[in-house]
């Protein structure tokens, strides 16, 4: 018999190899996602940006230097707040990331060229520290920061957030800085409630100028020409997606579609819905925000759904002409319901299917 020890030793003997942690200290704990893919946010913002230019350029051809004073305004103002917050938190400057800029313009692009300054600051203030900074800033708000400073405007300010200029009002009249007008929305909704006819609001004419922009109403609800160029080149970038969009704009144009069926003089058509009002402009620049709207497709579909059936309501059936902030703003309160419903699926999961074995004769199940 051989005198060596053996070699069949417990698991409690066996030597341990040694496992090695990562050092505490280095370990970052933060909020999901924690997978970053693709260019950064601040690369994001600036694509953004650059996808708002065509419809930037048409507000200040039609609006003149008001439309340029309110951007600036909004969009100053925006960052001032951002670099205060983070100078009173302690924190290191944020506006690198362009997002308060963006949100600047978003805001300036949703009042009108004729909104006092005390207002678009007011509306900065709110879309920054309210609606973005005290939820931990960028990527932990839950609400899109420029619909809630609008909402925040509109309902605080009515008055002067219900003055539209008319467009080329500056060129064409000399002796006034602007003139003031209802928005195609106001006038519809006006026209429909005494029983007149809505046949112009569903002329030739009429959508041809609402396409190109030469109607009343907030810097982003003309030149739906502009919008779509810009919404269509976030789709091709790749920086948004198209499904939300898309189920926004399909759903209006079904939901409005049923209710001239069914209630024929209700609400002017179809291409007048999708050409007036804040919709091009919310649908692919502010539903579409990343941090605001759900992670998966089929979520994104509902989540557009929504936003389509509420803009329809409002604008239909409530007392306010536009109602896209409002939508936005409410679908993004059910963003983690969304979520939680339209699950992504682990990574690797397989559906493996088991065979049943049928027993034979005699066996017992």
């Amino acid at each position: 018999m051989s005198d060596e020890p053996s070699k069949n030793v417990s698991a409690e003997e066996a030597p341990q190899k040694k496992v090695l942690l990562p050092d505490p200290r280095h370990l970052i704990l933060s909020p999901s996602p924690h997978i970053q893919v693709g260019p950064g946010s601040g690369k994001i913002m600036l694509l953004v940006i650059l996808c708002l230019v065509p419809a930037l350029i048409s507000s200040l051809l039609f609006f003149g230097l008001q439309a340029l004073r309110v951007l600036v305004i909004c969009t100053v103002s925006c960052a001032f707040f951002e670099f205060l917050w983070c100078v009173i938190a302690g924190r290191k400057s944020t506006l690198h990331d362009f997002s308060a800029v963006l949100t600047g313009i978003l805001l300036g692009m949703n009042v009108s060229s004729l909104t006092p300054a005390w207002v678009c600051i007011a509306g900065s203030f709110v879309a920054v520290i309210i609606a973005k900074q005290v939820y931990g800033g960028l990527g932990q708000n839950p609400f899109n920061p420029a619909a809630v400073g609008r909402i925040a405007m509109l309902i605080g300010a009515a008055g002067p957030m219900t003055k539209f200029a008319v467009p080329r009002a500056v060129f064409f009249s000399p002796a006034a800085d602007a003139l003031t007008g209802a928005t195609p929305l106001g006038a519809a909704g006006i026209t429909a409630g005494m029983g007149k006819t809505l046949e112009y609001f569903n002329s030739s004419d009429f959508l041809w100028r609402a396409f190109v922009g030469e109607i009343g109403g907030s810097l982003g609800e003309t030149s739906a020409l502009a919008l779509l160029i810009g919404g269509i080149a976030l789709i091709a970038l790749k920086v948004i997606r198209w499904h939300i969009p898309v189920a926004i704009l399909g759903t209006v144009a079904i939901f409005v579609s049923l209710v001239n069926y069914f209630s024929p003089g209700t609400t002017p058509g179809v291409l007048f819905h999708l050409l007036t009002g804040g919709l091009m402009l919310g649908s692919f620049f502010m539903a579409t925000d990343m941090v605001t709207s759900p992670v998966t497709v089929k979520g994104g579909i509902v989540y557009g759904i929504g936003i389509g059936i509420l803009v329809c309501v409002i604008r239909i059936y409530g007392s306010y002409p536009e109602g896209m902030s409002f939508s936005i703003v409410l679908m993004n309160a059910l963003v983690p319901l969304i979520d939680r419903f339209c699950y992504i699926r682990p990574f690797g999961y397989q559906n493996i299917k088991v065979n049943k074995i049928e027993p034979r004769r005699g066996e017992i199940k």
